[in-house]
């Protein structure tokens, strides 16, 4: 590893944020132990993280391009190899990535996340009525029953996905993102996840709709998605599909696993860091209220300073990549991206980085939705949830405050990819006349 002593990344993301600036001021890419005992490159600086994100020497296909992947080396005991075994749009490079990302995008247009704005705001309206309820002075878990609850209706509702698969899919996704969990528990979580998948395609075969699953469906099953060069089971290295190929069966089950992970767990972790960062600044939500800063500016600033992942898993050096300062990661190891460093890079935002401001001229500048050909199809409706939601509860509750016992240090996911808060206790105060 270039004769640097590697960095061992906290399972636990106890302290995501003091770990990323070391290894954003090591190095452009810094040496760091995973779980399992693998080594790879992580890379914290915005300007090297923006240069790879784009940059056609690296791949995200460990089927192609990472040797202790395709020599079994590391296989399915690793506890992270959910990461790179699926195979959909986000582990993908090349043509492959265009042909299944194409279907995706189709389905998942930001003209459709636009048009879900008054089913948002209904929603935000019912769970708003239901905290309203709620006996006076009594502690809420914001996250439990407002972040989680909004953007569970609206990406299961979106795919069309049946209430007796919620519980499951909650479990699954929660221990998918539990970096700390035992080799064990995560081959489990993973058998667990291919039989939901499984049987919630046959359900939907069976009873399709107006949604998301129903569509991805039937391009997969179309005769005219393709000719037929991508339609096979097999696990594969997926090289040989043509862009124009149809998905194959375990394509369709891995991007719907990337679908519904990625827009449930994104907007619960942005809606409860935009709500938390204006409960304990409150002369930042006075920002607001005085019409100095908008609620997008809220989202981007949430957005920059926590973001929903803090590190991106996994990309691969097609050939040997020089990153500058005699650091070169060789071809075929793998790499690491930190969003939660580029989001505080002072070399971008400044001295006072790591400080909540939705008056930042630079908070939009952030990598937290990823760049270039892997951004985030469901960036749009994350956005839109959480600026709806966030707007609404404070309209709704303008006193609200962190629980007192709880003011100082809350508790944050086991994980050092999701990025967000366990729980938020609040009190909500008296409701606006």
């Amino acid at each position: 590893m270039n004769r640097q002593c590697p960095i061992a990344i906290d399972v636990f993301g106890a302290d995501a944020h003091a770990e990323a600036a070391r290894i954003r001021e090591q190095a452009p890419a810094t040496a760091v132990l995973l779980p399992g005992g693998v080594t790879a490159w992580a890379v914290g600086r915005q300007a090297g993280i923006r240069r790879l994100l784009v940059d056609p020497r690296v791949s995200k296909d460990a089927y192609r391009h990472w040797p202790a992947w395709i020599s079994g080396e590391v296989g399915a005991q690793w506890p992270l190899a959910i990461w790179v075994s699926v195979q959909n749009m986000i582990t993908a490079y090349g043509a492959e990535h265009t042909r299944l990302r194409r279907p995706a995008a189709t389905a998942f247009t930001a003209r459709r996340a636009a048009g879900m704005r008054p089913r948002i705001e209904e929603v935000v309206s019912e769970l708003l009525d239901r905290l309203a309820d709620l006996p006076a002075g009594q502690v809420v878990d914001l996250r439990s029953q407002f972040a989680h609850e909004l953007p569970t209706r609206i990406v299961f509702e979106l795919f069309g996905i049946p209430e007796r698969s919620w519980a499951p899919l909650h479990k699954i996704i929660n221990a998918f993102f539990d970096t700390a969990i035992t080799t064990e528990e995560a081959q489990r979580n993973a058998a667990d996840l291919h039989v939901t998948m499984a049987d919630l395609i046959a359900h939907k075969r069976e009873h399709p709709g107006d949604d998301m699953t129903s569509a991805l469906i039937a391009a997969r099953d179309s005769d005219s998605a393709g000719d037929g060069a991508g339609d096979s089971d097999s696990a594969g290295d997926g090289a040989g599909a043509g862009v124009g190929a149809r998905l194959s069966e375990k394509e369709l089950a891995d991007t719907l696993i990337l679908l519904f992970t990625a827009g449930y767990e994104t907007s619960v972790n942005l809606i409860c860091t935009a709500l938390h960062e204006l409960l304990r600044n409150p002369g930042q939500l006075a920002l607001l209220t005085q019409g100095l800063a908008s609620w997008e500016d809220v989202v981007e600033e949430a957005l920059r300073i926590e973001p929903p992942a803090s590190y991106g898993l996994l990309r691969f050096a097609v050939e040997d990549i020089d990153m500058g300062e005699g650091v070169v990661i060789p071809k075929g190891d793998p790499i690491m991206v930190s969003f939660g460093s580029a989001g505080r890079d002072p070399a971008v935002h400044g001295p006072d980085a790591d400080r909540f401001d939705v008056t930042r001229s630079t908070r939009g500048q952030h990598l937290s939705f990823g760049f270039g050909t892997h951004h985030c199809l469901g960036a749009t409706l994350a956005r839109l949830e959480c600026a709806v939601a966030v707007r609404r509860f404070f309209e709704r509750f303008p006193a609200a405050a962190l629980a007192p016992a709880q003011a100082r240090q809350l508790p944050r996911v086991e994980s050092f990819i999701s990025n967000g808060l366990r729980e938020l206790p609040s009190v909500l105060g008296p409701q606006a006349r």
